[in-house]
């Protein structure tokens, strides 16, 4: 049977079923499959004894609402989010009740929460969802991030894990190889987010300059600094945080007026930071920022870094799928000369969160800085090569499996089609960046051609274009973006991000990662501010 070729019995049944009981034992004993589940509970399913049937249908019911989902997430006639405050969801909408019961409920209420689940929440995969770095729904993706959860296993050892630890090395090298690194070198693991790998670049940075933190402590240690540009992604700090490095000793470098770090500001940084007593060891450069998209000149700040002996991070969390574009990879020019890189590819590769890698030139750098050698896991008395046993390099110890997704869509789209993917993107930006200039009432913040996806700009109302410059214009100005947000969400018909930056007041930025927008979702979306942000 066709998994999507549903029964007749399962197809006719809706969110709110008939009062028609199932014969339960008759399902049990494999008589009939069910068509109703308002009589049937999870201890129903397997392992339960002649629990086929009754999971089969299940599990098809369940592949139904997701592909209806899926199918409506494309649909442009769709809402982006049928939003609702918390206060109402807390309190419960249409029979969506949050609150945990003492007895077990049915199936039915099961599917009719798994459906209410996706209704309330946003549609990311949807084309005119414009919010976040990470958008866009693939359908090889979703089919691995299934099989990740019925393999439910870990990535500690090859013993549980082999075909997914194997995979994850493949990537590893590719993605290495692909940074410019040579194939005697590199290593890396993939994390939990951008955040925890360049958490993971600063760790194994202190640990090679100074490995006996990791059994004496801090206190044993100079004072260390980390510098990092101004429109760097605020994980560097919050790791120099966590690592008791302190937020003061990470030295916020100036960058242009496009947000590329000034490598003379990080030059005379460095300088400063030593006359003040503080010890250089890391400078993390950005491929990607997370407003502008700007790429810092990584070659020249690879220069300062070798002058003085400091560990080079790139922060490509955003910006490293350009390196999959022939047309673009010229923008991280210099990133092979990095000792470690981060890079996501749950953002411009577009594979369902999350998934992201942390790649360090040294081998074996990341499991002398983490091993702990736990014996109940990592005993060298085993029959296979135990060098594949990776959970040492990591600080966790439970680790999901995020390399597959990116694995089976890279086997889907090849290195060609991740690179179409990412080209596509830019596309859009830069027709954006074009629409933008024609149109009455926006502004660019910054007036150059995008380097990468995202799009800064204003919108002003009809009712503050003839005020002079100044400080009321901008106060006014600076309200505009968040009304005409509160407007599209209460819509749901499209969804962009605002923040405002420094001096200047709120901005909208609108960023592309999803293959699925088109030029007509881009008209729509400036047709819609204006329509809602008309008579403010």
């Amino acid at each position: 049977m066709d998994f999507l070729q549903l029964p007749d019995r399962i197809i006719e049944k809706s969110s709110v079923r008939d009062n028609q009981q199932v014969d339960s034992a008759a399902v049990r004993d494999g008589r009939q499959t069910p068509g109703d589940f308002s009589s049937l509970y999870s201890k129903d399913l397997l392992p339960a004894s002649s629990g086929e049937e009754i999971t089969r249908g299940f599990l098809q019911e369940l592949v139904n609402i997701l592909f209806t989902y899926i199918c409506k997430s494309s649909q442009r006639s769709s809402k982006v989010l049928d939003f609702h405050h918390p206060h109402q969801l807390k309190e419960g909408l249409d029979g969506f009740n949050l609150n945990l019961p003492d007895q077990p409920e049915t199936l039915e209420q099961i599917l009719v929460d798994c459906r209410d689940t996706l209704k309330y929440g946003v549609s990311t995969g949807h084309p005119r969802f414009f919010n976040q770095l990470s958008s866009g729904l693939d359908v090889i993706g979703t089919a691995a991030e299934w099989l990740i959860s019925t393999a439910n296993t870990n990535m500690f050892t090859y013993e549980v894990s082999p075909v997914f630890i194997l995979m994850e090395e493949v990537l590893l090298r590719k993605m290495q190889s692909i940074v410019g690194w040579s194939s005697g070198e590199g290593d890396g693991i993939f994390c939990p987010g951008g955040t925890i790998s360049n958490l993971y670049s600063i760790l194994v940075a202190r640990y090679h300059f100074y490995p006996e933190v990791k059994t004496r402590g801090m206190g044993v240690l100079p004072q260390l600094g980390i510098f990092t540009s101004e429109h760097s992604h605020y994980s560097v700090k919050k790791s120099a945080a966590v690592l008791g490095l302190g937020t003061e000793n990470v030295v916020v470098v100036k960058c242009d007026e496009r947000g590329k770090m000034i490598p003379a500001e990080l030059e005379s940084s460095i300088v400063t930071a030593q006359e003040k007593g503080l010890v250089p060891f890391y400078v993390n450069a950005t491929a990607g920022t997370t407003v502008y998209g700007a790429f810092d000149p990584l070659d020249a700040i690879a220069d300062i870094c070798h002058r003085h002996s400091l560990w080079m991070h790139v922060d490509a969390a955003w910006g490293g799928g350009l390196l999959m574009s022939d047309r673009h990879r010229m923008k991280l020019q210099g990133i092979e000369r990095a000792w470690s890189v981060t890079w996501n590819p749950h953002k411009m590769m577009g594979v369902p969160l999350q998934c992201s890698a942390i790649l360090v030139k040294k081998r074996g750098l990341l499991r002398q800085c983490n091993e702990l050698g736990a014996e109940y896991l990592f005993q060298a008395d085993k029959h296979y090569d135990v060098s594949y046993d990776t959970g040492d390099k990591s600080i966790q110890c439970g680790r999901h499996v995020d390399a597959f997704k990116l694995w089976l869509m890279w086997k889907a789209k090849g290195s060609q089609g991740f690179g179409a993917q990412v080209d596509k993107c830019l596309e859009n930006a830069e027709y954006l960046y074009d629409q933008l200039q024609r149109r009455t009432g926006f502004e660019l913040v910054y007036k150059n051609k995008p380097e990468h996806s995202n799009v800064c700009f204003w919108y002003t109302p009809p009712s503050l274009r003839g005020l002079p410059l100044g400080p009321d214009r901008d106060t006014r100005l600076h309200q505009v973006a968040p009304q005409i947000k509160g407007r599209m969400m209460e819509k749901g018909s499209v969804l962009i991000g605002y923040q405002p930056l420094g001096a200047k007041v709120n901005f909208f930025r609108c960023v592309f990662s999803n293959p699925a927008t088109q030029q007509e979702d881009i008209d729509f979306l400036l047709d819609e501010i204006i329509r809602l942000g008309h008579d403010l």
